[in-house]
Formats: structure tokens, sequence, C-alpha cells
């Protein structure tokens, strides 16, 4: 079996790499990886007709290449990704969806931590859809962690990024039900947040999770 991941930048390749390793022993994998897509996006504040043709087009290599899966890795080009699906042979999930599922599931409360602008307007919308899909009715509540980023990239202070997300998410978590870390990459956070009294969610093992039932239900079918 071929799973094909098409990714916004290289700093999620190694951990989806071992997570596939674990979860999907034997299946080849394909990377993809335009590092202009983001960027264009947070320029943006939002999908443009540049990102929906690009990752159309690389979701068309993928099933080319012959790929009996795709997943989407990064919630930020999430809504070009179900548009690109409809026209695929194949399936292409959003890496988030599994997550966006499984907190509708735990609670009607729900945190979506980002630290980028442009990932929480389709990070929240999926979790909506979720619960629309399963009938429930849910509270979303966007918490964007400003400045975060900026502490990341560009003075490269990991440690001072992931206190202040931890930060917040200490403050919100009496708020809600479960926590949702809208961006793949934030799953480095979660050993320090196992002291957070809710469920924290992250969207990459989830998502390799999905691949795998999908991968398994097409080489039984």
């Amino acid at each position: 079996m071929k799973l094909s991941i098409i990714h916004t930048s290289f700093v999620s390749v190694e951990s989806l790499t071992a997570l596939c390793a674990e979860i999907l022993p034997g299946t080849q994998l394909g990377h993809i990886v335009d590092d202009t897509l983001l960027p264009e996006v947070v320029a943006a504040n939002g999908i443009t007709p540049g990102v929906i043709n690009r990752i159309a087009a690389y979701a068309k290599q993928a099933e080319a290449w012959g790929a009996d899966a795709i997943l989407n890795q990064c919630s930020s080009v999430g809504e070009a990704a179900e548009l690109a699906a409809s026209s695929l042979k194949v399936p292409y999930v959003r890496i988030d969806t599994p997550m966006a599922e499984e907190a509708v599931r735990l609670g009607k409360r729900i945190a979506v931590v980002a630290t980028v602008a442009s990932t929480m307007k389709p990070s929240t919308s999926i979790v909506h859809a979720a619960a629309s899909r399963a009938g429930r009715q849910v509270e979303v509540m966007p918490v964007l962690v400003d400045g975060a980023l900026e502490v990341l990239m560009k003075y490269k202070d990991r440690a001072k990024h992931n206190q202040m997300v931890r930060d917040r998410i200490e403050k919100v978590a009496a708020e809600v039900d479960v926590i949702v870390l809208a961006q793949g990459s934030m799953i480095v956070l979660l050993p320090e947040l196992e002291h957070i009294p809710k469920p924290v969610l992250s969207s990459p093992r989830l998502g390799i999770e999905r691949m795998r039932d999908l991968l398994q239900g097409a080489r039984a079918a």
C-alpha cells in the first residue's frame, strides 16, 4: 500500500515518517513538500487561488504515483485539500479531521489553540463541521497565542514559545471540556501538558491512525 503526505513545511516530515513506521509498518510513504504555501496563506490570511491550484496539482501527482490514500498535513490549507478531494479517486484526508471528531465526542466546550492566525478559521470550522455531522451542539473557543510564533521563528526560542502556549492553556483549561492543538507541529508540547486536567488532543497520531484504517479497508476490499 502507498500513502502520500502533502506538507507545507519540512518540519513535520520526520515525525510523520516515524509515526507511519510505528502505525503503518510496510506502507510505502511519499512526501510532497511546498514551503511556499504557508507564507502565502499567512500573508492573505486565508487560502488563495494559487494555493488551491497547487494543492490540487499535488494531490493529482500523488494519485498518479499510485497513492491509495493522501493525507493533508497542514491545517491552514485544509480547505484547499477538501476542494481537491472532490476530483480524486482515492481518499484525501485532512490530518485534523479525526482530532476534531474526537474533540466533539469528548465534550461540548472545545478550546482550539493556535499560534498562527491563518490556522484559526479552518481549525474552528472543522470542529463545527464534525459537530454537525455528529448531530452535537458545541461551543468553540478560539485561543490564539499571539507572539509565540515570532518567538519561535525569529528568535529561535523554543522554550519561551512552549511556555507561552502552556500558560494560555493553563488559563483556559477550567473553562472547557477538551483542548485541541490546532497545528500538527504542536505535538511536541504534549509532554509539557500532561498536568492539564482536561484532554489535550494533537492531530498527527490520530491522523495516521485514520490512514491505517483507510488503508486496511482498501486492502480488504
